[in-house]
């Protein structure tokens, strides 16, 4: 029963619409778009600070988010066809279901890559600063498949039928805790250095730009589960618009301190405003293009690890 209709899921529903390329629809249907936002944000904060970062760095945090993306997706899977709602799956849920085990083999190896790399290569009190974020987000992970018996468990909870104001607060956490992950290596390397040790008072341009990314995480999250729900009215393109003024403005007070902060912060207002043109176009889009596309945007800060900006 579930295996045809699975099947019948599979047929495009949508010919009319556009339709990602293959290398960015698999892109996202691998759970590689995630990894691959959170090493973009990881370098580009970096560089924005002027943090050299071991290679094993981006390659740990690549791991665990790959690993933790494809659980979660087999995960959903798993739980929407037990309660037999399958109305609720996505592209990327039957795809994962269609190829759990090798992708859930993926994910041990990943795990154990990553667990390998801290072993060995990270440093104790690095161990100490991210066992807290680590804890977190376990705790919070682990709430969400607490529930196991709602028939619509997704990602972070965004599905379950939770008041608003807890679904807002589960939206806000998911951004926070991936900006976290991303720029937690910069931080902890930045708290070290001599010169904030005597103060530390240069580090607010850096929290403010962290907490704009926190938003724009939160923004992308709101933006895909409002689509995926078929919201007519998403109040998105309002609030990602607003997101990307208030970038811009916040890119021309730091350019006055910080030029590569700034620099950063215009990125994410770039990618602000792009989520707000993909709300405006999102009835011309295939479900899995928008989707893909939603994460596509956030990498716009890659600009400044290819480009020859040297502020």
């Amino acid at each position: 029963m579930a295996a045809s209709l699975l099947t019948s899921l599979k047929r495009d529903p949508h010919p009319q619409l556009i339709h990602a390329a293959a290398p960015l629809r698999f892109w996202h249907l691998l759970s590689l778009d995630a990894p691959t936002v959170a090493v973009v944000w990881a370098l580009a904060f970096a560089w924005a600070t002027r943090v050299v970062l071991e290679p094993w760095v981006p390659i740990l945090l690549a791991l665990i988010t790959w690993a933790v993306y494809l659980a979660d997706r087999i995960f959903d899977a798993y739980f929407a066809l037990r309660a037999g709602r399958l109305s609720c799956l996505r592209e990327r849920h039957i795809f994962h279901w269609r190829h759990w085990q090798a992708l859930a083999t993926i994910a041990v190896v990943a795990s154990v890559a990553a667990l390998s790399i801290i072993v060995k290569l990270m440093p104790i009190p690095a161990r100490e600063h991210n066992s807290v974020l680590a804890g977190a987000a376990l705790v919070y992970f682990s709430g969400v498949y607490s529930g196991r018996n709602l028939p619509n468990v997704f990602p972070f909870s965004l599905m379950r039928r939770r008041p608003l104001a807890k679904l807002h607060i589960n939206e806000f956490l998911v951004g926070l805790i991936f900006t976290a992950a991303a720029t937690l290596p910069t931080w902890s390397r930045l708290i070290q250095r001599e010169e904030v040790r005597r103060g530390g008072s240069g580090l607010w341009p850096l929290a403010l730009v962290s907490a704009f990314f926190v938003l724009l995480a939160w923004l992308n999250y709101r933006a895909i589960g409002r689509w995926e729900a078929a919201a007519a009215q998403t109040r998105i393109r309002a609030a990602a618009t607003g997101l990307g003024l208030f970038g811009l403005c916040l890119t021309c007070l730091i350019a006055l301190i910080n030029a590569r902060l700034a620099l950063l912060i215009g990125c994410g207002a770039t990618s602000a405003l792009m989520l707000a043109m993909l709300d405006r176009y999102r009835n011309r889009l295939a479900p899995t293009t928008l989707r893909a596309a939603a994460d596509f945007v956030l990498l716009v800060p890659a600009v400044l690890l290819i480009a020859p900006i040297h502020p």
